[in-house]
């Protein structure tokens, strides 16, 4: 039975400041820094993981908050010696920003947080409608359906608002792409493509909204189609993407990957009902286990690789590799929700070799 994940290596990634976001084998890479994006990762682990990590959640939330300018929009990257080296972040760190803070509404160990939570997400509210990316947008929706089911979102009106907006513009970007072979919401397959059905599901359960349900599920079942093979998990690689008509690229495949497949496979389980989603999870899960492409086991304790290569693995263990495999053990084990499955790792003398792989 899978038990709940070492949080060791996030302790060792995190100073008095936040997560760094890179490290050279699994030693901190002091020389990056530190952005938005891995410490709302990082908080929602924490959410997770409850009181057994108060301290680290209590670092992360007060990182977010320095993060948010006074206009609520928040900075990303941060030097190792706490200076802020942009003035506004990309959409994608402040989306995830929001999901963050919207998850903490829900799942913060400590009222105050959750109250927090609420404060700063309340003045990044009025931008989200100027996140004009696909994936900004369906990270931002994440947070903003867990608002909605908090019970202290700082506009109800506001978030639903939003939600309802960012659904149809998900559906309109699908009716202007999909066609025949392919159904999905642009062009290009890209990075952390199963959050966009994730943030479908979620936002068409919290609304009870059935269309957005249908077409989470349907563009998940698309996407299912491309990365499962044989009962394996094999992303989209970051050495090309995806094109519409072109060849898939196959590595260097990312953690990520794995860790939105296995929590858009739990909101679609949630959202019908269906069994059969808590098998394409323990798939998506396996990834990081050594049922990939290269029978390799990217994870080490509570770390985890950054990449899979064609030829190698990339034994860095930074902070987003990390948080993917720990986000995704959590919710494996059954942490911010009921119902959750559970994963054996793979066995045999086939999985003792591909650990002997990355040693």
């Amino acid at each position: 039975m899978l038990r709940t994940p070492s949080l060791e290596h996030v302790r060792a990634l995190t100073d008095d400041v936040g997560i760094h976001q890179h490290a050279a084998y699994d030693i901190p890479n002091r020389s990056e820094g530190y952005c938005t994006d891995d410490v709302a990762r990082a908080f929602i682990v924490t959410n997770l993981a409850g009181r057994e990590a108060l301290r680290l959640g209590r670092l992360y939330l007060a990182f977010l908050a320095h993060a948010q300018r006074p206009d609520g929009r928040f900075r990303n990257f941060m030097s190792y010696e706490r200076t802020w080296l942009d003035e506004i972040g990309s959409p994608d760190s402040n989306g995830r920003a929001i999901w963050a803070l919207g998850h903490g509404m829900r799942h913060a160990p400590q009222d105050t947080w959750r109250e927090r939570c609420a404060d700063l997400l309340g003045r990044a509210l009025p931008h989200v409608a100027g996140l004009d990316f696909l994936h900004a947008r369906a990270y931002a929706a994440l947070g903003l359906a867990h608002a909605r089911s908090s019970g202290i979102a700082p506009d109800p009106g506001a978030v639903v608002t939003e939600l309802r907006a960012i659904g149809a513009d998900l559906s309109a970007r699908h009716a202007a792409c999909a066609g025949p072979g392919w159904d999905w919401f642009e062009d290009v397959l890209t990075y952390d493509n199963a959050r966009i059905p994730e943030a479908l599901l979620r936002i068409g359960t919290v609304l009870d909204d059935s269309r957005l349900i249908d077409l989470g599920v349907r563009t998940f079942a698309f996407y299912e189609s491309i990365v499962v093979e044989d009962g394996i998990f094999v992303p989209i690689g970051n050495d090309g993407w995806y094109v519409r008509g072109e060849r898939r690229a196959r590595y260097a495949q990312q953690p990520l990957e794995a860790a939105a497949f296995v929590d858009a496979a739990l909101a679609a389980e949630a959202a019908t009902g269906d069994v059969r989603y808590r098998r394409l999870a323990e798939i998506g899960f396996a990834w990081f286990l050594g049922r990939n492409s290269q029978s390799v086991v990217m994870v080490s304790g509570g770390a985890c690789c950054d990449g899979l290569e064609e030829r190698a693995v990339n034994r860095n263990m930074g902070a987003e590799s990390t948080l993917a495999y720990v986000a995704s053990a959590f919710a494996m084990a059954g942490r911010g929700g009921p119902g959750r499955p559970v994963v054996r790792a793979p066995a045999g003398p086939r999985h003792e070799e591909a650990r002997r792989r990355i040693r």
